[in-house]
């Protein structure tokens, strides 16, 4: 069975792609086993609400619109740091305690993995659906996702400063996981639009060196 990537041509049924399931399998089981763990039932539902919206999305669109297995692989892993978050809250996440004892930093920095994982590794799966889905030229579908996540990663430090200080205030200091730094929600907007700059950047680099190309020239 064929690993897509976005300009495939093809894409493999549902039933009979085991590289979806696979990824749907390890998701659902982290995400249960985030649930199940949970040290703070509260702050879990307020972190997993917009990943309830996105895993809707995804299962809604799929009849008429199907991602290839290299962007629903990069979601799948998303969606994994993010749950596996919530699971801790990120200002508590052992991970992210054990990578301040191996670096010696001052504070836990997975909330900042995460932030760029979001540019990292969501930006593919934008281009593809600009390019595949809705048709765009190929400048735009590149320049699109950079932007996108630069505004949604700015409107989400909006959403977690209502939801902390109007609507959940009892839950806003794990909510935000600002840990004492007042520059937390710019550092964490830099960090997605870095990381959506790198991951365009890297893809147009293996199309150019390996010319990976469709003979239309997408």
């Amino acid at each position: 069975m064929p690993f897509t990537i976005a300009i495939s041509s093809n894409r493999t049924p549902f039933r009979s792609n085991y590289w979806l399931w696979a990824f749907m399998v390890i998701f659902f089981a982290v995400w249960a086993s985030s649930l199940a763990g949970t040290t703070d039932l509260s702050n879990w539902l307020l972190e997993n609400t917009l990943t309830f919206l996105f895993v809707g999305f995804l299962l809604l669109s799929y009849r008429r619109y199907q991602f290839s297995d290299t962007s629903y692989l990069l979601i799948a892993v998303y969606l994994c740091l993010h749950v596996y978050g919530s699971k801790y809250t990120y200002a508590e996440n052992p991970l992210g305690y054990w990578l301040q004892e191996v670096f010696d930093t001052s504070r836990n920095h997975y909330d900042r993995i995460v932030h760029f994982s979001f540019g990292f590794l969501l930006a593919y799966p934008m281009r593809e659906m600009f390019l595949k889905w809705v048709g765009y030229p190929k400048v735009v579908s590149w320049i699109l996702p950079i932007e996108i996540t630069l505004s949604i990663s700015a409107f989400y430090e909006l959403i977690e400063w209502a939801v902390a200080d109007i609507f959940f205030t009892a839950q806003g200091d794990a909510y935000l996981g600002t840990q004492g730094d007042v520059w937390d929600a710019q550092k964490d907007i830099f960090l997605a639009f870095s990381g959506a700059i790198l991951a365009t950047t890297i893809v147009s680099g293996i199309k150019r060196v390996f010319n990976v190309y469709e003979k239309s020239g997408e």
